[in-house]
């Protein structure tokens, strides 16, 4: 809302709010009108400022007050769907005059404002260009406005395509030179082609799933480098870098494949063929299809761990800190090549505590050298088994080093 503007009439809001949750694209479901309900009235109220994502799992939502917001990312989803079906609302002509409230993406407290007298078209075109919906698929689309133009969708995806762009550029650089050594024509398929060959012999297309960080901030708050995603949020550049490499395997085989944040990706897609999994904490896919494996990840009185439920004694790893919180020194990750038993489909798994775990993990599946050192810990038909590695990484100035690959299991 313009700070020019006078906000306008509590009564009017809260009749306008009242339309709003009688609506259809309101009325259909439980969670949309609680959190739209909750951020109106307490705005209202002139707690704003107290409008955070916590807050609202607890007050709204009725979850914990320690509740882990990355593993039970209720708040964030919620949110961004109550944002699109807030453009389709104003989108319809019957609605034109109505007051208009809006979440602003990033944000969970909402603005209000009057319909412009001035606008040649209606506000919610504005809207539309700010909002547009994505559909499941990764394209932008427009549900219900089957005549909104294809030019609107670009600008919400004008950032993710860069950030991928990016990724697919970088991966060809790291990848171009041994391309055909690794995965060209072969009597003797090498290791990294036996390693892959789960994702890259499909006929179907092939779902990257990326974790979804909070404002570019990991999971102990510290700052880290990110591209802005679609929602106004971020995606880790240790997950691009992971992507990157871990696309290069597709290139000779012209595979197609989609990538995803974790918190669009539902059960009915990762039926659809292959995935891989980038993130642990970040990622609740990762953590749901890790928790019944050999090693997966713990979390227990605030401390992350990545663990080894087969071994005796049970193997634990977590974070080393040089400065607590804030300079990393060592990370672990899993590396998984499996065939999962929900999906019925194969799975890879480059999955850290932190970013930098998660990037060492993509170097053991893209680098010759690092992945023998692994599968000299497994046996010699490992190709036809089910896979988990733990990798550790010290990581030096935010940057991860050589991977070691310390624990294996097979099934």
């Amino acid at each position: 809302m313009n700070g020019a503007e006078a906000t306008p009439n509590p009564a009017l809001i809260r009749d306008q709010l009242n339309r709003l949750l009688a609506h259809p694209l309101f009325t259909n479901s439980k969670r949309y009108p609680v959190l739209l309900a909750h951020t109106v009235e307490q705005t209202l109220l002139g707690n704003a400022a107290e409008l955070k994502e916590r807050t609202i799992g607890v007050e709204a939502f009725g979850r914990e007050p320690n509740y882990d917001v990355n593993l039970d990312p209720v708040v964030r989803t919620t949110a961004a769907e109550v944002r699109k079906r807030l453009v389709q609302y104003y989108y319809n002509p019957g609605h034109a005059g109505e007051l208009i409230i809006e979440l602003p993406v990033g944000a969970y407290v909402p603005t209000f404002r009057e319909p412009s007298p001035h606008a040649s078209a209606p506000v919610e075109t504005q809207l539309a260009d700010e909002h547009p919906v994505a559909s499941p698929e990764g394209r932008s689309a427009w549900r219900d406005s089957p005549n909104m133009p294809a030019r609107r969708g670009a600008y919400r995806w004008m950032p993710i395509a860069a950030a991928l762009l990016f990724a697919v550029a970088l991966g060809f650089g790291i990848g171009r030179l041994k391309l055909q050594n690794q995965f060209g024509r072969s009597s003797d398929p090498s290791n990294m082609v036996r390693f892959w060959q789960p994702i890259t012999a499909t006929s179907n297309r092939i779902t990257y799933c990326l974790g979804v960080p909070t404002d570019a901030v990991d999971l102990q708050s510290r700052p880290v480098p990110a591209f802005p995603d679609a929602e106004g949020g971020s995606l880790n550049v240790y997950d691009v870098i992971t992507l990157a490499r871990s696309i290069v395997p597709l290139v000779p085989k012209n595979g197609e494949f989609r990538v995803l944040a974790a918190s669009d990706t539902g059960f009915a897609q990762l039926r659809e063929g292959p995935f891989v999994l980038i993130g642990a904490f970040d990622n609740p896919w990762a953590m749901r299809i890790t928790q019944d494996l050999p090693i997966g990840f713990d979390y227990d009185n605030h401390v992350r761990k990545v663990v080894d439920r087969k071994s005796i004694p049970k193997g634990i790893w977590t974070l080393q800190w040089q400065v607590p919180g804030k300079s990393l020194a060592r990370d672990y990750a899993v590396v998984g090549r499996i065939h999962d038993q929900v999906t019925g489909e194969p799975v890879i798994i480059l999955a850290g505590i932190l970013g930098e775990g998660t990037e060492a993990a993509s170097e053991v599946v893209s680098n010759p050298t690092y992945l023998a050192a692994m599968l000299k810990k497994a046996p010699k038909n490992w190709d036809k088994l089910n896979l988990e590695a733990v990798i550790e990484t010290e990581v030096i100035e935010g940057h991860p080093g050589p991977p070691r690959v310390i624990a294996v299991e097979t099934w």
